[in-house]
């Protein structure tokens, strides 16, 4: 099986110069945890998640309530807080070393990039969880589970 089998293919992105404030927004009305920061060319230069989010919050710190905090996200550019060195994965890569990857390096996702560096999809561990599971469903593991 290939990460092209279980991407995301349909991936909401950011720019460099976006605010976290948007990245807030996406985040919480997408339920996202993932954002994949490109340029103007389609290739990945960061990815900014969750995590990065709660590093800059300042609400639970200073009292702030969730106004306050949106304006300050709103001053901090993506560029800031973005991790800049991007572990990827090509579509054509299998799911067992991709997995392999995500869980040696503990990170939550990884964006799909072509040999250009260009955003093609994103795999996260949910999506690979879902693999397992639809897996387990067809008795791919039955004698081994037991």
């Amino acid at each position: 099986m290939k990460v092209h089998d279980i991407m995301h293919t349909s991936v909401v992105t950011l720019h460099s110069s976006d605010k976290l404030s948007v990245a807030d927004d996406i985040m919480t009305m997408g339920r996202i945890r993932h954002l994949p920061v490109v340029d103007g060319r389609n290739r990945v230069v960061g990815i900014v998640t969750q995590r990065d989010l709660y590093k800059v919050a300042i609400s639970s710190v200073l009292g702030f309530d969730q106004d306050k905090e949106h304006e300050w996200l709103g001053k901090v550019s993506v560029a800031d807080v973005m991790t800049k060195e991007v572990v990827t994965v090509s579509a054509e890569a299998g799911v067992i070393e991709t997995v392999d990857k995500l869980l040696t390096m503990k990170i939550g996702c990884l964006p799909v990039v072509d040999e250009e560096g260009k955003l093609t999809g994103l795999i996260t561990e949910t999506d690979c969880l879902r693999c397992f599971c639809d897996l387990l469903k067809m008795g791919a593991f039955k004698d081994t589970l037991s």
